[in-house]
């Protein structure tokens, strides 16, 4: 059995944070049943590109669901909610804060329902502070966090990361966050509401330039690809491309100097220690690529490799999902999504010893489970007569 087998989970999410985190409790064998707007569904249906007529938006995060395609304004719909709700183990949204409670649905309604539902909420800042009401995405939380402030090159403005981490992290966040109140729940037989916040969860990765400034009273600025704390770690010019090394320790430095096979290297006083080197980054960089200049990528990476050096070729993203790794890893899936064939996917990187991961189903067409999964509560005789409205 997978980990999370009968648990059942009431997905109120579209775009990216909820569906990501949903998604990844499916595939750990949790039914997700995916509440769905019956006209258009997740507006991420709809996004750029699309695989005869599918969004790649949409079938990236959203595998292994069920689609329900219920209006909540109705009070067939609400009701039907209702019926599911006094079922379930979760209930994932990402609605602005208030917005549920407006339709009968918020934390305090549901808890009358089932009080043992875990709620999860994710949202832009939170359920609480004077900015909760404020709407957040991806790319405003990376502004307001400052993470732009500290991505990018030195002589360059402020600039985002080029994947939506926000989302993704918050994703995670809610994930555990879930899987915490069904432990708690084991012992208290409860639920209780996990509260996930865009903002908050963006600053907790912000550790590091976080420290500088409270250190020195000073905030780091932007450096490109180089490391604030640790040199050399950066990407590198070879003769025919890029490289990334990660000399972390004293023992790396030493090692990586006798792959370079250059001695005054090691021996220059200016670089003899991490702190050193940071003192005397521009005269390091140009010291080591000035070594690199007549070797190729492959003759260097073999070099560091032979010695242990952590090093990699800075490819681009087609280069990457060739990696054979990944496939070794059930990284890249091949999953069969109805009317459409076989898509890919990009696997769960939790890896468990005793639980193979298994073969998903990919994304839902909109509304593909409405008659089963209402059929499915009249058959286990789920009422909504008694239920609060």
């Amino acid at each position: 059995m997978a980990p999370l087998d009968g648990i059942k989970v009431i997905d109120l999410t579209r775009v990216l944070a909820g569906p990501f985190c949903t998604m990844l409790l499916g595939d750990m064998g949790a039914e997700i049943v995916k509440i769905e707007e019956p006209e258009h569904g997740d507006e991420s249906r709809g996004w750029a590109p699309f695989v005869d007529g599918w969004s790649s938006y949409f079938l990236g995060v959203n595998r292994g669901k069920k689609s329900v395609a219920l209006d909540l304004k109705t009070p067939e719909g609400a009701d039907a909610l209702r019926a599911l709700i006094a079922r379930a183990d979760v209930l994932v949204e990402n609605f602005r804060p208030g917005s549920l409670s407006q339709l009968g649905f918020g934390p305090r309604d549901v808890e009358r329902i089932n009080p043992a539902l875990i709620y999860c909420s994710i949202s832009g800042y939170g359920q609480t502070g004077p900015r909760s009401q404020e709407p957040g995405y991806d790319v405003v939380i990376q502004g307001e966090a400052g993470f732009m402030d500290v991505t990018g090159s030195p002589d360059g403005p402020p600039t985002r990361a080029g994947v939506a981490v926000t989302d993704y992290l918050a994703g995670l966040y809610a994930m555990q966050g879930i899987l915490l109140a069904l432990l708690d729940r084991q012992r208290t037989g409860r639920g209780q509401h996990v509260d996930i916040a865009l903002l908050d969860s963006l600053m907790s990765v912000m550790t590091l330039p976080l420290g500088i400034l409270w250190a020195t009273g000073r905030a780091p600025h932007r450096m490109g690809n180089d490391h604030p704390s640790v040199a050399p770690y950066e990407t590198l010019q070879a003769s025919d491309g890029s490289i990334v090394v990660a000399v972390g320790n004293p023992r790396l430095w030493i090692q990586f100097c006798e792959a370079l096979g250059d001695e005054r290297l090691a021996a220059d006083a200016r670089f003899q220690t991490n702190t050193d080197r940071l003192k005397n980054r521009p005269a390091l960089k140009a010291a080591i690529e000035s070594a690199f200049a007549t070797l190729t990528v492959d003759e260097i990476l073999a070099r560091l490799r032979a010695r242990q050096v952590p090093c990699g070729r800075v490819r681009t993203i087609e280069q990457a999902i060739a990696d054979p790794q990944l496939r070794a890893r059930q990284m890249v899936l091949d999953l069969e999504v109805p009317g459409l064939g076989t898509v890919k996917n990009i696997g769960n990187p939790i890896k468990l010893s005793r639980v193979p991961q298994r073969a998903a189903r990919g994304a839902p067409r909109l509304g593909e489970h409405t008659t089963e999964v209402l059929q499915a509560l009249e058959s286990e005789n789920v009422s909504v007569e008694n239920l609060t409205r």
